[in-house]
């Protein structure tokens, strides 16, 4: 139980401002205006005496800069603006112009699409921008791009088939990419959402959209491009898992046999080198982009201290420059997720690396163009990695 000084420290810490005749009701003493003014001073000189000790405790607590405890995202209290841990006032501003493109590019309908030579991809595009617009703190009702998150949740719904698919049929030849990724972004908003009646529809959809994952999973364990292909790769069956996962972490009953079996088939996907090759079967080399966005998953999935993920997580490290490679904002999407999951020292060093990358990359009008799929893409990748140490949407969290 709390005490009365901590209470009146915290009320304090928030900026509640308690007059001395209010104190005086919320005691039950009803005296005269001398009374009130007595009782309030002493409740004063009590109130700077809980703060000085507050001072002396976070001094002595406070954890010092590469600490252990420091290295998990604890904010630095000795500045005015208080900022995730290697986040700085340059990083920010990138943060903003780059939110600031997305919100003026949204389509009118919602949607986002490619500028690229890889398709339009609307539902893909539109819920990875959503996604990155939801880390910056916005929700479906509330703050600066809740607006923008609004129309793309409608969006995404509107494209929400009778059998569960969720896209845009005329313009995804690789539908689940899209279905992944979107199912993703309906479960990390669907707890922002406030309207009972759109939550509700939020969930039906969700629980639709994980049975046809379901339905469509490959005896192997895994995914291919399209619900009936019967096949499966690793880039696909990543999205599947990390969807199922957002499912399960906002309360939809997904069975917990599918995503074994989707890790079964990555652990089946592993190389002796650590690294994860392109499918199950047939052989072939590891692939450091597939292999990082394995680590991401198998996290997600609740494998920390599995012996597979560590080697997958080494082989990636070791395969994987900042400055350059092959689908290198995708394979930079998933390994900072799994460094950041991961924490400590390989966190810290990696984000100072790739926040400054990632800040010479960035066009003047706040974009950044991703592995030359388009601007939605590249911004909303980078977004996303930028705004991990944020932590505010459960799938990014430790």
């Amino acid at each position: 139980m709390k005490s009365a000084a901590y209470k009146i420290f915290v009320a304090l810490a928030l900026g509640w401002l308690v007059s001395p005749a209010s104190m005086g009701q919320a005691n039950g003493q009803v005296g005269d205006a001398r009374a009130a003014d007595k009782q309030g001073a002493a409740a004063g000189e009590q109130v700077a005496s809980v703060r000085q000790d507050a001072k002396k405790k976070t001094k002595k607590a406070a954890p010092e800069v590469g600490s252990a405890h420091a290295s998990v995202g604890v904010p630095d209290l000795s500045k005015d603006h208080l900022m995730p841990r290697g986040v700085t006032t340059k990083v920010e501003m990138a943060i903003a112009k780059g939110l600031r493109y997305l919100a003026r590019t949204q389509n009118r309908d919602g949607s986002w699409r490619n500028s690229g030579g890889y398709g339009s991809y609307p539902v893909a595009m539109s819920s990875l921008a959503g996604v990155a617009l939801a880390m910056s703190g916005s929700t479906p009702t509330r703050g600066k791009y809740a607006p923008q998150i609004r129309r793309v949740v409608d969006y995404v719904l509107r494209q929400a088939m009778p059998n569960g698919l969720i896209t845009a049929m005329n313009e995804e030849t690789q539908p689940m990419y899209g279905h992944g990724f979107s199912t993703m972004f309906l479960a990390e908003v669907y707890g922002m959402e406030e309207d009972r009646k759109r939550q509700k529809k939020i969930h039906r959809i969700l629980t639709r959209a994980w049975k046809l994952t379901a339905k469509s999973q490959s005896f192997a364990g895994g995914w291919l491009y399209a619900p009936d292909d019967g096949g499966d790769e690793g880039s696909v069956t990543v999205t599947q898992v990390q969807a199922l996962r957002a499912c399960r972490n906002a309360g939809v009953a997904v069975d917990p046999k599918v995503i074994a079996k989707a890790v079964k088939y990555i652990a089946d996907s592993q190389n002796p080198d650590g690294g994860i090759r392109y499918r199950a079967s047939g052989g072939g080399s590891s692939r450091p982009a597939i292999s990082a966005a394995a680590v991401a998953v198998l996290y997600n999935a609740g494998k920390y201290d599995d012996g597979m993920a560590d080697k997958a997580l080494k082989y990636a490290k070791r395969s994987l420059p900042i400055s350059g490679g092959g689908h290198h904002y995708y394979a930079h999407l998933y390994l900072a997720q799994a460094l950041y999951q991961k924490g400590g020292k390989d966190w810290d060093g990696y984000y100072k690396k790739m926040s400054a990358w990632l800040m010479r990359q960035q066009k003047a009008d706040g974009s950044w163009m991703g592995d030359s799929v388009g601007t939605t893409y590249g911004t909303s990748i980078a977004l996303t990695i930028l705004q991990l140490p944020y932590a505010r949407l459960p799938i990014y969290q430790r």
